[in-house]
């Protein structure tokens, strides 16, 4: 049993586990503290000054972050004190932040917004000091004049991205975070998980916004426009709405998207089935003879990450394309043979709970098999944008024959999933019949690091699942030195997998990314068909259209390659 304290906080006594920030104390116990740096389980924070207390005996105001509870220790966490140097503070903060709420993206979601509610500020009329920095417009885009200096996207990319875009320069007013060198987002080794907009307190960090460019071409008389939305997606875009996180969305969602105009309306789950069924076959293909261990590759963060860091470790990726770019491909080439629609009349647009698959979507290999992503957050904003109140909407199917899926396919969203979904097709293909085992229970969980063995017709498996890329870096350096054996792995680049991916609706807390996560599960356990190659629209497009699983066709169209890119080096060479 874990000792204990006795405290007092505002008048009250409480009992509580000793070794807990103040912070972490009032956190648990709904009393509420202004911080804009802290980070559960990344970073403790200490840089903001807006969770100061009063401590009983103590000379000066304490930072909660920074501060254990002690046996006797007696806090203050409202009084007029405390609110005054925190107002003092914030404006302090608010001073160098360019204040343009109307038309910033994070909207309701902005903690700056929420601070200044909390502490009684009327309105933002505070002398400015910024310095109107130019805007680092990428993927990811940086407005160094929002930037408050909370380091928060500091410690997220250096800790749980593990890649360390980000630092802290200079000093006083002067001080900056930005990337080293001065130089462009795009001129690092960003692998565009999108994480450090998940965590930053403001608008200074964004997603590149495509909405305009989607209209644009939904209003062109001669596109017709798809639509398809990745797994994750439906069971967060219901959160800036005000539904509980977890719960699944998909006629609501469809419904939503022809509302905006979108000529079809698929799933990119039929994409997910069509990956593990390639990406079982090659799994066994290599099992037999052929380079091991092989990773999972529908990640975009993860394979930008492997080109950048690890590029020995190219051979072992899959040369599936990810879900998205299987059914942008698909779609494409079915529409154009199937039902004679021109190729260039057809713009595809995935909606993605992540910013690295507008990455993707760039890359030359895909030959433009996405035309547009947009986030979870990019449609919500879209939705509210034309007063569509999804809460209200009508239930509706996807369009056929890519609306179909499996329970395997809605888990690709949670990390574990893709190599669960795997599993369960190569296990009935390498037993020869149908293997009973549905639930891999062992890569299930939000540990970081996950191994387990599965013996499937006498053949044993070794397997591992990663979340975060520096869960990644280190199951890659283990596999490099010998320290465990896999024969496959699966690694997603954010927190808990796409269900906390970097573009998801905010705020994207450990709580909400669990239950996301468990309504995915919800709905594989629903599903009639929870096998990818159960699916019998996936059958009927290889009778159909592909040819054989693995084929010359289905290997040209669903299968991909990929190549070492810039790392640090090169880039602050570049820089000098």
């Amino acid at each position: 049993m874990a000792e204990t304290v006795t405290i007092k906080i505002n008048g009250t006594d409480y009992t509580v586990e000793s070794g807990q920030t103040i912070l972490e104390v009032c956190k648990k116990l709904g009393i509420y503290i202004p911080t804009l740096c802290f980070m559960e389980g990344v970073s403790e924070g200490g840089h903001c000054g807006l969770c100061v207390v009063e401590v009983k005996g103590a000379r000066a105001f304490q930072r909660a972050c920074v501060t254990e509870v002690r046996d006797g220790m007696e806090i203050e966490t409202n009084t007029p004190a405390v609110r005054e140097v925190r107002k003092t503070v914030f404006e302090m903060i608010l001073a160098d932040h360019r204040v343009e709420c109307p038309v910033c993206k994070r909207d309701e979601t902005c903690e700056i917004r929420k601070v200044a509610k909390y502490l009684g500020i009327p309105d933002f009329k505070i002398d400015s000091l910024y310095a109107d920095g130019e805007i680092d417009d990428f993927i990811i885009s940086r407005d160094p004049a929002k930037c408050v200096k909370c380091q928060r996207c500091v410690n997220v990319c250096g800790l749980i991205s593990g890649v360390g875009v980000y630092g802290f320069f200079g000093k006083g007013h002067e001080a900056t975070v930005a990337p080293p060198e001065s130089l462009s987002i795009s001129d690092t080794p960003c692998v565009v998980c999108g994480q450090c907009v998940v965590k930053c307190p403001t608008g200074a960090l964004t997603e590149m916004d495509d909405t305009e460019k989607v209209l644009n071409a939904i209003d062109d008389p001669d596109k017709l426009v798809f639509v398809s939305f990745a797994p994750s997606v439906r069971v967060a875009i219901g959160e800036p709405f005000g539904i509980e996180p977890g719960k699944v969305m998909v006629g609501k969602l469809v419904s939503a998207l022809r509302k905006l105009g979108f000529d079809r309306v698929y799933d990119v789950n039929f994409g997910a089935d069509l990956t593990i069924v390639e990406e079982a076959r090659e799994l066994i293909e290599r099992i037999k003879g052929g380079v091991l261990p092989m990773a999972t590759s529908c990640c975009p963060g993860w394979v930008n990450f492997v080109e950048r860091f690890y590029p020995e470790f190219i051979p072992c990726l899959s040369s599936c394309k990810s879900p998205q770019a299987m059914l942008g491909a698909l779609v494409k080439s079915y529409m154009a043979e199937i039902e004679g629609i021109p190729k260039e009349k057809i713009i595809h647009v995935a909606v993605m709970p992540c910013t690295a698959k507008k990455y993707e979507a760039s890359r030359p290999e895909l030959d433009g098999d996405t035309d547009f992503v947009l986030t979870t957050r990019e449609l919500a904003r879209l939705l509210k944008r034309f007063d569509i109140n999804f809460a209200e909407l009508p239930e509706e199917e996807a369009d056929k024959p890519f609306g179909e899926y499996t329970g395997a396919a809605t888990i690709f969203g949670v990390t574990g999933g893709v190599m669960e979904a795997a599993l369960r097709t190569a296990a009935d293909w390498l037993s020869g019949g149908s293997f009973e085992r549905l639930e891999f229970a062992a890569v299930r969980g939000m540990k970081d690091l996950k191994f387990a063995e599965v013996d499937i017709g006498g053949v044993n498996i070794k397997v591992a699942v990663a979340h975060t890329l520096s869960a990644a870096d280190k199951l890659l350096r283990m596999i490099k030195s010998g320290e465990v054996e896999v024969h496959f792995f699966e690694v997603m680049a954010c927190p808990g997998g796409c269900v906390g991916g970097g573009g998801q609706p905010i705020p994207s807390t450990a709580e909400i990314v669990r239950k996301r996560a468990e309504g995915l599960y919800n709905d594989d356990e629903r599903r009639v068909l929870r096998k990818s190659h159960e699916n019998p629209y996936i059958k009927a497009i290889y009778e159909k259209f592909l040819g054989a699983i693995g084929g010359e066709k289905a290997h040209r169209l669903l299968h991909t390659t990929y190549g070492k890119r810039p790392s640090w080096e090169k880039a602050l060479k570049r820089a000098v």
